[in-house]
């Protein structure tokens, strides 16, 4: 492993745990565009190191919360995210990743828009 990408990783996770940490999510925005530039992954290997990391920082995170939201509250959510998890593979795989960085970077920045005028 070059010491680009052996570092790159490290700063990547240490972000997105940061993110994570002060904000509750968001660890996946930071993660694919500092793993695009601070390693040496290919664009489709990036997508997928970003998601095998945001795993156990969401664990951590519930771990660390000071508030557990009831099962009946969550439930609908866990099961949309779980069918999204199963279907987006499928169809990204038909996508440029080009126009994934795109769409990804459109989310980010409808995101931060939403945020400075709640």
């Amino acid at each position: 492993m070059s010491r680009i990408k052996k570092y790159g990783l490290w700063i990547a996770g240490a972000s997105a745990g940061a993110v994570a940490g002060l904000f509750g999510a968001g660890g996946g925005m930071v993660l694919v565009p500092l793993l695009t530039a601070l390693t040496d992954l290919e664009d489709s290997e990036v997508f997928r190191a970003s998601v095998a990391i945001i795993l156990p920082i969401c664990v951590v995170s519930i771990v660390m919360a000071p508030y557990y939201p009831p099962l009946g509250t969550v439930l609908p959510y866990l099961l949309g995210s779980c069918a999204g998890g199963l279907l987006a593979p499928k169809i990204a795989r038909h996508i440029p990743t080009l126009w994934l960085h795109r769409a990804l970077g459109l989310l980010i920045l409808w995101g931060g828009v939403r945020y400075l005028w709640p």
